[in-house]
């Protein structure tokens, strides 16, 4: 009798537990949607805006679609994929100490981050003012290279503005601030069709025009978002005003940054190097427009597991910085599972529209038609490209950049290109062989990643985030007292 009651007790008790399990990634699931959302939401509206930019151009004719294409994939390679992964090296800075309740690295890590934007983007605006030449160089159609470089041109103030709004959105994000994000992206959003349309249509600027309008909404973007700051006082307990400390303690940060940009731009770099390899094909004004279409695709997918990852960096950096390594592994479940729904989610949209989705952009029969063979594969990569998206994310709050860095070097680079250069261009597959290609890379690459977070060491994690967060307050301590006694 007593044994029957002590094995009920057991099997009440695991079931308790389990239930308790339940309970618990539930609530968790809810507070990564929190966070995730709005960031959906934003991601749609920016999404919108390189839509209508992509719409007017092509509008504008095949030639306006290629080169504005064209364009895009070198501005993505030199310059918004590198202010984008260095602006990423203080996101588990900030999100760890937000967690461990210091407020005032926060600010201080967004002021080196917009310092440390503002002096690459110098470097970038010379490569770009030499477009017309690398891309003639690299075989691309004159005609086509002309009209890169006019956009590209009047492209330039937009380093500015992106190294700007780069760091103040992650600032926001990891103190899990979306919802003002959202709102200030709509209003930008809603003023940038008429822009476009005053400089597009009624000035007559054309290709100059849709470049000149995206400048300006970002501008505005940055405005309305400074101004809510400053508005709300979100900025008082941490950042006071420009401190001399920004310009030390920068150790930390670049340790992050540079592995993060490494990585970012392994994985932006190979979506553009396929722009560039496509106007080696036949006829490179269709396979490189129809590219260009592919890559705001691929962009509109890649909100949905982006702002997953995004939102798991930050529950995972948070939970860290506070010491509770349990709950920054229960965050990554539940993001990874999650993932997994979003990436059959996107192969069942990318199938259903593969036959209508070109005609948003263009007429052109080559164009739709290169489209259509290609949405499928692309659909296929999302079931490797949403778990790998996300486990990235897990990497970022832990802060371990250089790991994502590795898999996307050996992934996309030792494996994707081979197999894209061998089927497009020895096995006469073509257009299609490139998207398989990366098809290839997005496998190798989501199973890696979770092989590396299957190996995570929690409590390791946790006492290293607090090495981080310590580390950088004792820089900047260091150097003061350097900078005393001389």
């Amino acid at each position: 009798m007593s044994t029957a009651l002590i094995l009920k007790s057991r099997a009440t008790k695991t079931k308790q537990q389990a239930q308790s399990h339940f309970s618990l990634a539930i609530k968790e699931a809810f507070s990564i949607a929190s966070i995730a959302l709005p960031m959906i939401l934003t991601g749609l509206l920016l999404y919108s805006r390189s839509m209508i930019s992509m719409l007017y151009l092509g509008q504008l004719g095949e030639l306006a679609l290629a080169g504005g294409s064209l364009a895009v994939g070198f501005a993505n390679i030199t310059g918004y994929s590198v202010l984008s992964g260095l602006a990423m090296g203080m996101e588990p800075i900030c999100s760890q100490a937000f967690g461990a309740k210091r407020y005032t690295d926060l600010g201080l890590s967004l002021q080196r981050t917009i310092l440390l934007l503002l002096v690459t983007s110098f470097p970038v605006a010379v490569l770009w003012l030499s477009v017309r030449r690398i891309l003639l160089l690299c075989g691309q159609d004159e005609a086509i290279a002309i009209e890169a470089q006019s956009y590209l041109l009047y492209s330039l103030p937009d380093l500015l503005a992106q190294s700007l709004l780069h760091p103040i959105r992650i600032y926001l994000r990891t103190q899990s601030i979306n919802l003002p994000l959202t709102f200030c992206a709509t209003l930008s959003i809603i003023l940038h069709i008429p822009i476009n349309y005053i400089l597009v249509i009624k000035l007559g600027l054309g290709t100059k025009g849709v470049a000149l309008s995206g400048v300006w909404t970002n501008f505005n973007l940055v405005a309305l978002l400074i101004a809510y700051i400053l508005v709300s006082g979100i900025h008082k307990r941490t950042w006071e005003r420009w401190s001399i400390e920004c310009l030390t303690g920068w150790q930390s940060l670049l340790n992050l940054a540079i592995p993060s940009c490494i990585s970012v731009c392994l994985e932006w770099w190979w979506y553009e190097i396929m722009i560039l390899l496509c106007g080696l094909f036949v006829n490179p004004r269709a396979t490189v427009a129809s590219m260009g279409i592919l890559i705001q695709t691929t962009s509109l997918i890649y909100i949905f597991p982006s702002s997953l990852s995004f939102s798991v960096s930050t529950r995972i950096g948070n939970k860290l910085g506070a010491n509770k390594p349990a709950k920054a592994k229960l965050a990554a479940i539940v993001g990874v599972s999650c993932s997994f729904v979003l990436g059959l989610s996107a192969l069942l949209f990318a199938v259903s529209v593969r036959n209508v989705w070109a005609t948003l952009f263009t007429q052109d029969k080559d164009i739709i038609a290169l489209t259509s063979l290609a949405l499928p594969i692309i659909g296929l990569c999302e079931l490797g490209n949403c778990p790998q998206t996300t486990g990235c994310g897990v990497l970022r709050g832990t802060a371990r950049p250089k790991i994502a860095a590795n898999v996307n070097l050996g992934c996309f680079y030792l494996v994707g290109m081979p197999v894209a250069v061998g089927l497009g261009f020895f096995m006469g597959l073509d257009f299609e062989g490139l998207w398989l290609g990366l098809l290839a890379a997005q496998a190798s690459c989501g199973v890696t990643v979770l092989i590396v977070m299957a190996r995570t060491n929690w409590d390791v994690e946790a006492l290293r985030a607090q090495e981080l967060i310590a580390g950088a307050a004792e820089a900047v301590i260091t150097e003061n007292k350097e900078e005393f006694f001389v």
